[in-house]
């Protein structure tokens, strides 16, 4: 028997021995790259990068006065530039490194530590080269969006330093407390892919802007129709399919998460165009261009927050309430509160981001967005609660700190052009260039 039992723990020591080279290879081992994944997610930020330059460029630029359309597009194109470089320095790094709830740590500082191989905690399936550059499309379309509210009117000069300044302390600590391990993710509340770090942020801070500065000369007595909705129409269409990267692009893979954001995303996007167009018929008499187009990007904007956790049928009804309430928010709340939002940011995306926000809340489906991620429907009455208080946290504080930097940057340099550039156009004032 003693034998037996020697021979027993030799074999087990034996057999652990040659145990232990391949538990310290595993525990050594990193996160395998899929090259599925890598290659959906390249493409998904170059999708997302197209949304800003040239969609937005031309959708905005083709909305202004002819005088004004070089200024317009040279906003968007100045504004990626712009925040790829703060992106480098240390703004991916305050979103998306581990620091506190409130803002990310210094770690990527320079792009600090970036390998070939390395990858981020909540993409380890891609390079964290991939993630970053995809992370950056989103923080630089939405100050981009800002400038439609203040359009044909802000200094050049202002509106770049507002941007810089507005991309840090607004845009990444939000980006940090819902994506980044910050406290309004520990909450519970569910953005997929940017109702509130993108699309509140943009619009409430669009507002803001416009509040602050004022109308444009001539506002409610000249004619300030679109110079060319060509454009516009030809922006909002790559708005449309670069969203795609956007909203499937946020699965961070080629997964069927990332189909069914595509699918709803397409659902929504028509619905409310429809909601929109129908909406305009029956109180104006005529279904305009610029109106299918306004509704088509509500309802890409309302779909964003929800468009990981939905089924199509959710995704038709956000649609359709978002082109009503965005069509509303776009002339009926506009009139009466009496500022001149230039290009409707608040209006579509502001009020687009809090309604997909708060109806996440109500059509979010455990089945598609997994463990614990159910809203109303799915009898979670209680994270229609938690949407609300993560949007008027993000409304708070994207207020508050756009309307400090605005004093600031109207102290120092000045907001706004003068009256006579404003009257004789921005392209050739600031730029010293027309279009002929």
């Amino acid at each position: 028997m003693k034998f037996k039992t020697n021979s027993v723990l030799a074999g087990l020591a034996a057999a652990g021995a040659q145990l232990l080279p391949a538990l310290a290879l595993a525990a050594d081992e990193k996160p395998k790259l899929d090259t599925g994944d890598t290659a959906w997610m390249l493409t998904s930020t170059a999708l997302v990068l197209m949304m800003t330059i040239p969609g937005l460029a031309l959708f905005y630029g083709g909305m202004v006065r002819k005088k004004n359309v070089l200024a317009t597009v040279m906003q968007s194109f100045a504004i990626t530039c712009l925040i790829t470089v703060l992106w480098l320095i240390v703004g991916y790094s305050l979103a998306f490194t581990s620091g506190s709830t409130i803002i990310g740590g210094l770690s990527r500082i320079f792009m600090a530590g970036l390998t070939l191989d390395g990858v981020h905690e909540l993409a380890k399936t891609i390079p964290e080269t991939v993630f970053v550059c995809f992370q950056l499309t989103f923080a630089i379309i939405t100050p981009a969006l800002i400038a439609g509210a203040f359009a044909e009117r802000m200094k050049f000069s202002a509106m770049m330093w507002f941007m810089a300044l507005w991309s840090l302390i607004v845009y990444a600590p939000i980006a940090h407390w819902v994506w980044g391990g910050g406290f309004l993710g520990d909450w519970g509340v569910l953005d997929y892919a940017g109702g509130t770090v993108v699309h509140i942020n943009a619009g409430v801070a669009g507002l803001i802007c416009a509040l602050v500065m004022g109308k444009r000369k001539g506002f409610g007595t000249e004619n300030m129709a679109p110079h060319n909705l060509v454009y516009s129409v030809i922006g909002a269409s790559l708005l449309w399919v670069g969203w795609f990267g956007f909203n499937a692009g946020s699965a961070v893979g080629a997964s069927g998460n990332a189909g069914m954001a595509m699918a709803v995303t397409q659902f929504a996007t028509a619905a409310a165009a429809l909601a929109w167009m129908f909406a305009e018929w029956v109180t104006r008499g005529k279904p305009s261009v610029l109106g299918i187009i306004s509704g088509a990007v509500a309802g890409l904007v309302a779909i964003t927050p929800a468009s990981g956790f939905v089924n199509p049928m959710g995704a038709l009804v956000i649609g359709i309430v978002a082109g009503l309430i965005c069509f509303w928010g776009a002339t009926g709340l506009k009139k009466a509160m009496g500022y001149d939002d230039s290009l409707d940011a608040f209006g579509v995306h502001g009020v687009g981001g809090f309604v997909g926000a708060i109806l996440t809340g109500v059509f979010a489906i455990e089945a598609i967005g997994g463990d614990g991620k159910k809203g109303l429907i799915d009898g979670n009455a209680g994270q229609v609660l938690t949407q609300l208080w993560g949007a008027l946290v993000c409304i708070a504080w994207c207020a508050i700190a756009t309307f400090i930097i605005l004093k600031i940057v109207d102290a120092l340099i000045g907001l706004r052009v003068t009256t006579e550039e404003e009257i004789e156009g921005l392209d050739i004032n600031l730029h010293g260039e027309t279009v002929h």
